[in-house]
């Protein structure tokens, strides 16, 4: 069986789970997410915690038992506590800036890139002296999230050589050296 697959979910208070159909329903106190069941997967609640089942040992079935149980774990986190990605801008003259949904990057190019986030991601931009700026980034869906922080980092991903461009906080970059006299 898959290790991951059979471990048990435990649903914390105030979280509500139903299927209807084989669709998933995770509701919280930070909103609401669905996912759809394939292949035969089914879930089963009793007494505060979840169990993900797969109908045979096909290769198929074993390898979505393990996606569907981490799927709906992550989905049951973010409405319960929610999500967090931090963005670092590394380079001189680097900014980032928000009003509302829209979030304002100013990166080297010759014009500033507008990126107009969805509803269910909140930003916050933090800008401290002699630090790089921060792009703090929160919702409920994890898969969202990390969609959106890929098109943000897209802009300008880290060169190897000055290290350069956006990053996750805590990301190591690997140098490279440069030309040799």
């Amino acid at each position: 069986m898959s290790r991951i697959g059979k471990a048990i979910i435990t649903i914390p208070a105030g979280v509500t789970i139903t299927e209807n159909n084989g669709v998933v329903t995770v509701k919280g106190p930070k909103g609401e997410l669905s996912q759809e069941l394939t292949a035969g997967i089914t879930i089963e609640q009793k007494d505060g915690e979840l169990n993900v089942n797969r109908p045979s040992d096909a290769k198929q079935h074993k390898a979505l038992h393990g996606l569907y149980r981490a799927l709906i774990n992550n989905m049951i986190v973010g409405v319960n506590t929610g999500f967090e990605k931090k963005l670092e801008l590394v380079g001189v003259g680097y900014r980032a800036s928000h009003a509302g949904q829209k979030l304002e990057l100013a990166l080297g190019f010759s014009h500033g890139i507008v990126l107009e986030l969805p509803s269910e991601v909140k930003v916050d931009t933090l800008t401290e002296k002699g630090k790089n700026p921060i792009i703090t980034l929160t919702s409920h869906d994890n898969q969202l999230l990390g969609m959106v922080a890929a098109k943000i980092r897209s802009f300008r991903k880290p060169e190897p050589y000055k290290g350069k461009g956006v990053r996750f906080v805590g990301e190591i970059v690997r140098r490279k050296a440069g030309k040799s006299a």
